[in-house]
């Protein structure tokens, strides 16, 4: 394609979705996320079922805080660089053409680091369903809906 060509939905060039940084994780646990670079494509595109995002980490960023899911499956798909698995299994490498999957409600926390020199891109592709939460194992960190909202909570349930 060329600069000049402009493409109509249900096409679009990922390069004109806008670029979101980091987190909305509370403080400290939005260090090692804020310069993640995500393109939500999934909204761009009206899609309602499931959400894509694309993914650009620089060396020593990761995805997010280690996770999983109570009613959303999450699924990887490696576009460029390599990145280091980090789930329950251990620590393994992954990169260009490689994918990952990540059952709901499985209790397998997982995500993805950057220990490399170059940068690395991924889509990851999950479930929209309202009924979802998210545990965090390695911190003091879950996520609850409180009033139709999710909401960062300690472990106890009291707010951040």
């Amino acid at each position: 394609m060329t600069d000049d060509q402009k493409l109509n939905l249900p096409a679009l060039d990922p390069k004109s979705v806008e670029t979101k940084f980091g987190s909305t994780y509370p403080a400290p646990f939005h260090e090692n996320v804020k310069a993640r670079e995500k393109k939500v494509l999934g909204d761009a595109l009206g899609l309602t079922q499931f959400g894509v995002n694309l993914i650009r980490m620089a060396p020593g960023v990761m995805s997010s805080q280690r996770h999983w899911h109570t009613h959303e499956d999450e699924f990887v798909y490696m576009l460029e660089g390599e990145l280091i698995l980090i789930s329950d299994e251990g620590e393994q490498v992954i990169g260009p053409g490689m994918v990952a999957g990540f059952p709901a409600a499985t209790g397998n926390g997982h995500h993805l680091v950057n220990r490399g020199q170059g940068t690395a891109a991924f889509l990851v592709v999950g479930s929209r369903d309202e009924r979802d939460d998210a545990d965090y194992p390695d911190i003091d960190m879950i996520v609850r809906r409180k009033d139709g909202a999710r909401v960062f909570l300690h472990k106890d349930g009291t707010p951040y």
